[in-house]
């Protein structure tokens, strides 16, 4: 990789995390840390703002716009392949979110680009058993309590039928055993529970901020689990 396009990935790798490590640069682009510290100076003498904070790394200050990305075929034909696992994997919010998401992509794409794009479209089928399908629209709702730290409030149903209100302070979702879990702090048990989506009947986002100071982490929870990944 020469050293423009190496330029050109750090802004976009600045870009879309809030704060990043030189190291995590380093590692990334397969550079030393010294050199990192070359090509930030470099990117700030064209005029970007790049700042450092102390134990948490670069981050593009606030306000700065990079004008569209320019994406080449393979790239958008990647981001098609998993407009087709969205579909069978994912529920119909995040899949309206992921067409929204593609739809801006293929506007910045060339004619012959967008051409290939379409054709490749009609080449691409998953073929799931409706059991696997998800039957429900509650992902975004539970991405938004899970980096917004929210309390949810559902209507769950054990497997054995039994239904009940729960609230919860969610730390992540898990796609396990052919299902989506959303693990989470249950406010009745008074331990962290894993709640299948499936069997959620409802769901409503509060507005009430997490109780508990701190959670252990989708990681540690993970290990948990009598499910080898």
């Amino acid at each position: 990789m020469n050293r423009i396009d190496r330029l050109f990935g750090i802004l976009t790798l600045l870009q879309s995390k809030k704060y990043v490590t030189a190291e995590r640069i380093a590692e990334k682009f397969d550079i030393s840390v010294r050199t990192v510290y070359r090509d930030v100076k470099a990117l700030g003498e064209q005029g970007v703002p790049v700042s450092f904070e102390q134990h948490k790394g670069y981050f593009i200050v606030q306000g700065y716009f990079l004008p569209p990305v320019a994406f080449n075929s393979d790239e958008a034909n990647a981001l098609l392949l998993m407009e087709t696992m969205v579909a069978g994997f994912a529920d119909q919010s995040i899949a309206t979110h992921y067409s929204s998401a593609l739809n801006k992509v293929k506007a910045v794409l060339k004619s012959s680009q967008k051409e290939k794009l379409e054709l490749m479209s009609s080449k691409i089928k998953l073929q799931l058993p409706d059991r696997l399908r998800p039957n429900f629209s509650y992902l975004s709702i539970l991405q938004e309590a899970i980096t917004s730290s929210l309390i949810i409030e559902i209507e769950y149903t054990n497997n054995k039928g039994e239904s009940s209100l729960r609230k919860a302070e969610p730390i992540g979702l898990i796609f396990y055993a052919f299902g989506w879990h959303v693990i989470g702090w249950c406010h009745l048990r008074k331990e962290y529970r894993d709640f299948k989506v499936a069997r959620i009947m409802n769901i409503r986002l509060t507005d009430l901020p997490f109780t508990k100071s701190s959670h252990m982490s989708l990681d540690e929870y993970m290990e948990q689990l009598p499910v080898h990944f």
